[in-house]
């Protein structure tokens, strides 16, 4: 039996991250990865979305192989760099899957391995709803795909039809219309980005739908047929043709085949259950990123990972994951951090809006970039607790105020913050000052 101090179950975000951090703290590790370094944001998520995203954006569009084969340069790129980070001492990579034969011991490719403490990061997978005449192979002809065949797609779809408009529905929709592919988006609740301010949501759904997107919201889907998609809308049936079907119902927690039941961990529909120290029901085992539901994104994993590892080594931090940025790259972007208006008020918490606009921005207007909004939430005492912005460059805008947040400045302080001119950044110093 090979004995180590940490081991990791999976090499994304996550899992790289923890054990480049523990590595550099003095622990040993091992870290296991069934299938490639970096896991599924670097592989087959966000890094190659966001390459098409970039491309999609372009003037002057270049051929869709070219876009497919700088997107495979990337992740080349950045998973040699992963792996790189993973050959360093005090880290050993393991290629396989790994699994629990009890609360203190690994199984992969038929050895055994054991540790004092182990984080699980193995990620999730598209969850593709049972829908009646959906036949979903990753391996096969179907014209039915989740993101990661779409990503591998050779050609642009002639009409694309989206189940599902969050982050990953609305970023395809928005890449592929600008690629000329005819895209419809089917969406069961009642705005798109449900998790996003529904005002923010509202506007950036209006601002896409005049590039030719066609969506069709409170819309459930019933069945799919001879390339038709057949869904009810308040009480009456449409259906939609469509030679790709997207997927994009959201993310599953991967936990098949990890053997929980064996190591006594406890877990439910959303994935391992942790504590906020990321510590799973049986003490020294960790679960992080998409694994534990919590928090689905990437920066979260990386996080969630540090705090794991602090409580290992018995080190205090400051890291506030009710404060967590996130971003759709969309055309325009769309970006948001704490509370939402709706949040606000379904948890009567009493607050104020601030707007400001784009269009009155040099910056924008010098960049022809003049589509978009920034919304500031402020509580009763005048501290800012949400930022919501659509609109060029949205998720740096959202990075300033979360920096600021976890300082719990006040609207009246970010006034005196002086900012570069002309930058878009002048849109929240504007807000702040009116």
């Amino acid at each position: 039996m090979t004995t180590t101090d940490l081991i990791i179950i999976g090499s994304g975000p996550g899992g790289y991250r923890a054990a480049d951090y523990a590595a550099k703290n003095g622990l040993q590790v091992i870290i296991f990865e069934a299938l490639e370094a970096g896991g599924t944001c670097l592989n087959c998520g966000c890094i190659p979305t966001k390459c098409l995203a970039h491309d999609a954006s372009k003037e002057e569009k270049p051929a869709f192989e070219q876009v497919m084969a700088r997107k495979n340069e990337a992740i080349q790129q950045l998973k040699a760099g992963v792996e790189t980070l993973l050959s360093q001492p005090n880290i050993t990579l393991v290629h396989a899957k790994a699994s629990f034969k009890d609360a203190k011991t690994i199984v992969a490719n038929g050895e055994e391995y054991a540790a004092k403490y182990v984080i699980i990061a193995s990620g999730s997978q598209a969850k593709v709803p049972p829908i009646e005449g959906i036949v979903y192979n990753p391996h096969g002809n179907s014209n039915v795909l989740t993101s990661t065949e779409l990503l591998s797609i050779d050609h642009i779809p002639e009409k694309l039809c989206i189940v599902g408009a969050g982050v990953i529905g609305m970023e395809f929709a928005s890449a592929f219309a600008q690629f000329g592919s005819q895209v419809t988006v089917v969406e069961f609740m009642k705005e798109c980005l449900p998790t996003f301010d529904s005002d923010i949501a509202k506007r950036l759904r209006k601002c896409l739908a005049k590039t030719d997107i066609q969506f069709y919201l409170q819309a459930a889907v019933k069945k799919v047929e001879n390339g038709k998609i057949y869904f009810e809308q308040k009480g009456k049936e449409q259906c939609v043709e469509a030679d790709t079907i997207l997927i994009a119902t959201g993310r599953a927690a991967n936990i098949e085949g990890l053997n929980l039941d064996a190591a006594g961990i406890a877990y439910d529909r959303k994935g391992i259950l942790v504590n906020d120290n990321m510590e799973t029901s049986v003490s020294g085992i960790y679960a992080i990123g998409d694994v534990n539901g919590r928090q689905m994104l990437a920066h979260a994993a990386t996080f969630q990972g540090m705090r794991a590892i602090n409580h290992i080594l018995g080190k205090d931090d400051h890291i506030r994951f009710d404060i967590m940025p996130a971003a759709v790259f969309t055309y325009p972007e769309a970006a948001c951090v704490g509370k939402t208006e709706d949040a606000c008020k379904a948890e009567n918490i009493a607050y104020k809006t601030k707007k400001g606009y784009y269009r009155a921005n040099g910056r924008a207007l010098s960049i022809e970039e003049t589509e978009g909004m920034v919304k500031l939430i402020t509580d009763e005492e005048d501290k800012v607790i949400g930022c919501h912005v659509y609109g060029a460059h949205a998720a740096e805008l959202v990075q300033e105020v979360s920096a600021l947040m976890n300082l719990n400045i006040k609207l009246n302080q970010l006034k005196d913050i002086i900012h570069t001119h002309p930058t878009l950044g002048e849109i929240l110093q504007d807000i702040a000052i009116g």
